[in-house]
């Protein structure tokens, strides 16, 4: 049994551990169990072996969310239309204080780095995570992962060129990301077109993930046009009992649209050099539940 203190020591890397399984996992839920899974493995742990609580528990939740991963693609999981991954409240606040080690963070968990890091093999996006999200030595991750440590830093390279070469590159400020979301949802919301073509890239991406759980585009959208006018359409159907906020998920603005209360559906969008260049809609139901909507 655990005791309040060491209860309490769990709790203060809660969001450590459940940052690395969700980088991991792209999941949520996926997420919580195996942190879930690490704090029984915590609980019965003989913790006089233990040195350091920290390593102990991102190692263990790093092995979990491994296992978690190997055991999804090894189902084969068919998913219809375009896959996007679960939004991710990222409200960090006061506990990264620092203004580096935030971007950092952020960037590892927008939906452009999370994207790509679906198409590396288990153990890449475990060194990826722990490398470059979390910044743990090489000698460190090869403990964690009981690798030798020049295999780790192959797997490294090998994973930092592939998320280079296949990531979007967008524009990291939020305060300008926040602006045009907000042009881009008074010219949606009003189905001015010309307003929306004026804010979109020629080469604009629309990605639209509902699992075929709802409505939504099964190929992603490619033009100015196409995207526009996909939106306009949108607009002119309407959503029943319309509110929206806006949230910080995945390192970023995003705007949440409400039916009745209740999550109808998440768009957020990459910007490069003061343009839309992929606008992101997530409308799986599955993948909103987790969401505050006040």
């Amino acid at each position: 049994m655990a005791t309040d203190t060491e209860t309490d020591l769990f709790e203060e890397h809660r969001p450590v551990l459940t940052g690395v399984a969700y980088r991991m996992l792209g999941r949520v839920a996926d997420a919580e169990d195996v942190v879930q899974e690490a704090w029984l493995r915590w609980s019965a742990a003989d913790r006089s072996e233990v040195r350091e609580p920290r390593a102990y528990l991102v190692r263990v939740t790093t092995r979990l969310a491994i296992d978690r991963l190997r055991q999804v693609k090894a189902r084969g999981e068919t998913y219809v239309g375009p896959w996007l991954p679960e939004p991710y409240v990222t409200d960090f606040g006061d506990t990264v204080p620092d203004t580096a080690e935030r971007a950092v963070l952020a960037d590892s968990v927008s939906l452009a780095v999370m994207i790509v890091l679906e198409s590396l093999s288990p153990l890449e996006r475990a060194v990826f995570v722990l490398r470059e999200a979390f910044g743990y030595p090489f000698a460190d991750i090869a403990a964690m992962l009981d690798r030798a440590e020049p295999a780790v830093r192959q797997l490294a390279g090998r994973a930092r060129r592939h998320v280079d070469e296949r990531r979007t590159r967008y524009e990291v400020d939020p305060a300008r990301r926040r602006d045009l979301t907000e042009r881009f949802l008074a010219a949606a919301a009003g189905g001015d077109l010309e307003g929306l073509m004026s804010l979109l890239a020629p080469d604009v991406r629309l990605v639209g993930d509902s699992g075929g759980k709802s409505k939504a585009p099964l190929r992603v959208l490619e033009s100015a046009d196409k995207v526009g006018r996909f939106l306009v359409g949108v607009a002119e159907r309407g959503v029943e009992d319309l509110s929206w906020r806006f949230l910080e998920l995945n390192g970023g603005p995003a705007l949440l649209v409400l039916s009745a209360g209740q999550p109808d559906s998440v768009f957020q969008l990459d910007v490069v050099d003061g343009r839309i260049q992929a606008v992101y809609i997530i409308r799986n139901p599955d993948k909103l539940r987790s969401l505050p909507v006040a």
